[in-house]
């Protein structure tokens, strides 16, 4: 598949309630719930939003129609509370400045400005060009885009790009193709101004040059508290997601202060195809140290319940810092899954707990961890040729690739066919003391976010139920 390229079928092209079906139907056949109830859980959390911010928006909000003859006129007169509804079509004037430029928009906590495509049918494409960046954000902050597509047309730009600083940003919803043709061209990217509390949530990547890349290559531009969930990428070139090492951090008024965490779940991390090998070979995420000291330098990262699937050449999740990784199913039938390791900072509290791992390389292994904080790894299912190697480990059950057969439904099967469930009576043991970790988001839920029972070694820790499958990656979700 080409960089940028949608399956046969074309379905980026289809209308959003076929999509959005389509993308429900291969989930819940891919036994992911979770990811399935996508449109019913974000519908409900926008119902809830507007309802919340009805009482509290201003008398003066409105509702703006948009097209492509007017929406660059409409954008700087956005106030709090105000709806940009922006019309299907392709948003592509050869006489305007190109995509969508949000600069100098500012909502509130109560009253967020909302740029929306429909929530049915046909949607607003905003095409890019050589010289911009399709979606640009400046000097923003408390602004929801949701319901549009990116046609990159593989012409160097990114996708999206924070290109000045913003906080409190929400990207749902989006499609984003044509994104390519090389590593450095990026579906959502954040590297050239410091960003913090931005959620993307139920965005679909396919084919770019890097998913997502949150940060500076020089440790500057920090990406701090976001949430990632719900979103699809895959088949890029280079990684699907990478969150930045952090230097000291710029004086950037309102960065967060005291600790915070930056949330990565329910996602699909896939790279089945068009990966690139030899030195130019990433994982499918990598996350980085944050600062060495001062601000931010106790903040960490949560990744759980997503499905890292599929990379040939490299680790499925690469992490530094202080990151807590549970819940997760990973699978890599031609490489490894779990690589902890100095990269531009330093190896510090690191607990991998209770995820599964089927690989025909090694499972989990952790190097060069800085002996002053604990590197842990607690009751995870394993089956790789190497399943674990470093850090303390406790409470896990372990094998070759070829055992995992032995203990989880159907974890060697083609396609949607594979199941990563429990067999009756395995992974059974001791129920694990589970208070140290009281303070993770959610560690009471399984693979699948239901009540986890601690007793079930591994990501998929209830019997019983809707099957802990693999989504199918490698079709359109």
């Amino acid at each position: 598949m080409r960089p940028g390229a949608l399956s046969d079928d074309g379905s980026f092209d289809a209308a959003a309630d076929l999509r959005r079906l389509q993308r429900r139907r291969v989930l819940l056949a891919a036994g992911w719930p979770a990811l399935a109830a996508i449109g019913v859980r974000a519908r409900g959390a926008r119902a809830a939003t507007a309802g919340g911010a009805e009482a509290a928006t201003p008398a003066s909000a409105r509702v703006l129609d948009g097209d492509p003859s007017n929406y660059l006129a409409l954008l700087p007169t956005l106030k709090p509370g105000d709806t940009l509804r922006l019309a299907p079509g392709t948003y592509d004037r050869p006489d305007a400045p190109p995509g969508l430029p949000l600069f100098d928009l500012h909502g509130t906590p109560q009253a967020p400005i909302t740029i929306a495509g429909p929530e049915t049918g046909p949607r607003p494409v905003f095409v890019g060009r050589a010289s911009h960046n399709t979606i640009r954000i400046a000097n923003a902050s408390h602004v929801v885009v949701r319901n549009l597509d990116v046609d990159g047309r593989n012409l160097g730009g990114d996708g999206v790009n924070g290109q000045g600083p913003s906080h409190d940003i929400t990207l749902e919803n989006l499609a984003i193709r044509g994104i390519g043709p090389v590593q450095g061209v990026v579906g959502i990217s954040t590297n050239h101004a410091p960003a913090w509390r931005w959620t993307i949530r139920g965005c679909t990547i396919v084919g770019a040059g890097t998913g997502m890349y949150l940060g500076n290559s020089d440790g500057r531009n920090p990406f701090v508290a976001g949430v990632i969930e719900r979103n699809v990428i895959r088949d890029t070139l280079g990684y699907n997601l990478q969150v930045k090492h952090q230097a000291p951090w710029p004086e950037v008024p309102g960065l967060p202060e005291g600790r915070t965490v930056t949330i990565i779940r329910d996602n699909v991390f896939a790279k089945a195809a068009n990966g690139a090998t030899g030195a130019q070979a990433r994982p499918n995420v990598l996350v980085g140290d944050v600062p060495p000291a001062g601000r931010g330098a106790a903040n960490g990262y949560e990744i759980y319940r997503n499905r890292f699937f599929a990379n040939p050449t490299e680790a499925l999740l690469q992490v530094e810092g202080n990151v807590a990784i549970f819940a997760n199913v990973f699978v890599n039938d031609t490489g490894a899954a779990i690589n902890v390791q100095p990269h531009n900072g330093r190896v510090r509290d690191i607990l991998i707990l209770g995820n599964t791992v089927v690989a025909s390389g090694h499972g989990i292994a952790i190097r060069g961890g800085d002996p002053s904080y604990a590197q842990r790894v607690v009751g995870n299912a394993v089956f790789a040729a190497m399943p674990i190697a470093g850090g303390v480990a406790s409470d896990n059950v372990t094998g070759s690739r070829a055992e995992a057969a032995q203990h989880l439904a159907s974890p060697l099967a083609v396609g949607v066919a594979r199941d990563f469930r429990p067999k009756p009576g395995a992974l059974e043991g001791a129920a694990l003391d589970v208070r140290d970790y009281a303070g993770l988001a959610e560690r009471d839920r399984d693979c699948a976010g239901r009540p986890r029972d601690w007793s079930i070694r591994g990501a998929c820790g209830v019997l019983g139920g809707a099957a802990a499958r693999l989504p199918a990656v490698g079709s359109e979700p």
